[in-house]
C-alpha cells in the first residue's frame, strides 16, 4: 500500500512559537491528570518555578481527591474538575479540610469537567489524562487557541484527523519523553533535511524472550519494568510494546514522516529517547537518564528551558549504552500499529480500545499475556473498513471505540471462559 504524500506542516514543529497570550510574567498553566504521574511532577516542577508557571486550574478522575485537594491549597487554583460526580462529596469535604474558613475555589463535576477546564483562560494546558477520555479535553484547548503540552498520546491516535484540523502551526508541545525528544533534535535541521526518525524502546521487562517464552507471563512479572516508574496500563503496553506502537503513529502525526521512515529500536539503559537521521549522514540524539522532568519542562517552557528540569549524565563515569533490533515476531504490536496507523480513520481508534480493554482482562486474570495482542489483532481484522477522510466525526470514533471495546470484552470473556473449562 502505498502511502499519501506528507501533509505541508508538521503538527509539532521546534521551530514555531505558537504563543496566545504573551506576557513578561508566570505562564498561566491548567493541568489535566494532576493526580496521575505526569501531573504530580509537572505541579512539582511549577513549585520549584514559581517565576516562571503558575497553575490556575486542576482536574482529576476522582480517585484521589485528598490529593486533588491538596494540590489546589498548594497552587492557589481558581478551579478544580472531577470526572467521576460520585467523588464531588468528597472532594467538597477534602477542600474545606485544606482551605478552612477561606473561600474554596470553583469546582466542576462530571464528564465534560475536563474540558471546561482546558477551554479556560490560560496559556498552556498540560494534558497528562490516561487513556482516549483525553481527545475531548485536547480538541477543548485547541480550539480555544491554548497552546497544548501533550502528554495524552491516545487523544492524538484516535482523532488524528480532528486534532490536525484544529491545531495551528506550533500549537502543540509533545511531552511523551521520546517526541519530546525527537522535537527537540529536529531544531537542528530543516524538515527537508530529515530522513528519518529513530524512536527508541527499551524492551520492557521481556527484552529478549521469544514468542513461546512469553506464554506463561505473569501481571507481576508484566509490572515489573526496568527502567521506568509507571501506571499499571502503561507499564502493561510497555512490556507487550504497544506502547512504542502507538508512539509510531503519534510520531507519524506530529512530525508528518511517512510510517517507511520511522524506526524503533531496543535500547535498554533508556539514555537516548529518539534520534534523527538527517540526509548528511548525521545522527541527533537527545538523552538524559530515565526522568520526566525533561520532556514535561519542553512542554510547559518552550520555547525557553528551565534550569535543572531533569539530572544531567556524569560524563566522568563509564557507561554503556546498547542498541538492538526489534523483534517484531516476539513483539507484533509495532506492525500491528503501522498498519491501523497507514488505514488512519477509525482504525487506531479500534486498535487502542481493544487494547484497553484487552490490557484489563489480562490484570484481572481473564487473558493471558500473548492473548492481548491476539485479540487485538483479532478485533481490528473484523473491524474491516474504518472510516477516513474530512468525514470522520467525533461520533465516529466513539462509536468505533464502543464496537471495539464490547467486542475486545466478548472475545476475552470466551478465553477466560474456556481456559476455566480446561
Amino acid at each position: 500500500m502505498t502511502e499519501s504524500p506528507a501533509s505541508p506542516a508538521p503538527l509539532a514543529d521546534p521551530h514555531l512559537v505558537f504563543d496566545p497570550v504573551a506576557g513578561d510574567g508566570p505562564k498561566d498553566v491548567v493541568i489535566l491528570g494532576s493526580t496521575g504521574s505526569i501531573g504530580t511532577q509537572a505541579i512539582d516542577l511549577v513549585l520549584r518555578n514559581p517565576d516562571r508557571f503558575q497553575v490556575t486550574a486542576l482536574s482529576a478522575n476522582g480517585g484521589r481527591v485528598d490529593l486533588l485537594a491538596e494540590q489546589a491549597r498548594r497552587l492557589g487554583v481558581r478551579t478544580v474538575a472531577v470526572a467521576r460526580e460520585d467523588a464531588a462529596p468528597a472532594l467538597r469535604e477534602a477542600l474545606a479540610g485544606q482551605y478552612g474558613t477561606e473561600p474554596l475555589p470553583e469546582i466542576l463535576v462530571g464528564p465534560d469537567a475536563a474540558a471546561q477546564v482546558a477551554a479556560s483562560d490560560c496559556h498552556t494546558v498540560l494534558n497528562g489524562i490516561t487513556g482516549s477520555i483525553g481527545l475531548a479535553p485536547t480538541l477543548a484547548a485547541l480550539e480555544a487557541g491554548r497552546t497544548l503540552a501533550l502528554a495524552n498520546k491516545e487523544s492524538l491516535i484516535v482523532g488524528g484527523p480532528l486534532v490536525k484540523a484544529l491545531a495551528k502551526p506550533g500549537q502543540i508541545i509533545p511531552v511523551d519523553s521520546e517526541h519530546a525528544a525527537l522535537f527537540q533534535a529536529l531544531a537542528a535541521g530543516t524538515r527537508a533535511d530529515v530522513r528519518k526518525l529513530v524512536v527508541t524502546a527499551s524492551g520492557g521487562p521481556f527484552r529478549g524472550r521469544t514468542k513461546a517464552q512469553l506464554a506463561d507471563v505473569t501481571v507481576a512479572d508484566a509490572l515489573a519494568h526496568p527502567t521506568w516508574a509507571m501506571g499499571p496500563v502503561i507499564t502493561v503496553n510497555s512490556a507487550t510494546l504497544v506502547n512504542k506502537g502507538l508512539e509510531v503513529i503519534e510520531a507519524h502525526l506530529l512530525y508528518d514522516i511517512p510510517f517507511d521512515r520511522i524506526e524503533v529500536v531496543v535500547h535498554p539503559q533508556s539514555y537516548v529517547h529518539s534520534m534523527v537521521e538527517f540526509t548528511d549522514g548525521s545522527t541527533i540524539a537527545q538523552a538524559t537518564p530515565p526522568d520526566m522532568g525533561g520532556p514535561i519542562a519542553i512542554g510547559l517552557g518552550w520555547p525557553e528551558r528551565v534550569p535543572d528540569a531533569a539530572p544531567a549524565f556524569d560524563w566522568s563515569k563509564a557507561s554503556t549504552w546498547e542498541f538492538f533490533p526489534l523483534d517484531n515476531d516476539a513483539f507484533p504490536s509495532v506492525n500491528l500499529a503501522r498498519h491501523v496507523g497507514r488505514l488512519a480513520g477509525t482504525a487506531p481508534a479500534v486498535f487502542n480500545a481493544a487494547n484497553e480493554e484487552c490490557v484489563e482482562a489480562f490484570l484481572g486474570g481473564a487473558l493471558p499475556f500473548n492473548g492481548i495482542m491476539e485479540t487485538v489483532i483479532r478485533v481490528v481484522e473484523e473491524h474491516g473498513t474504518p472510516v477516513t477522510g474530512t468525514s470522520l466525526t467525533v461520533s465516529d470514533v466513539l462509536e468505533a471505540e464502543t464496537w471495539a471495546r464490547a467486542r475486545a470484552r466478548e472475545l476475552t470473556n470466551r478465553t477466560a471462559t474456556a481456559e476455566a473449562r480446561a
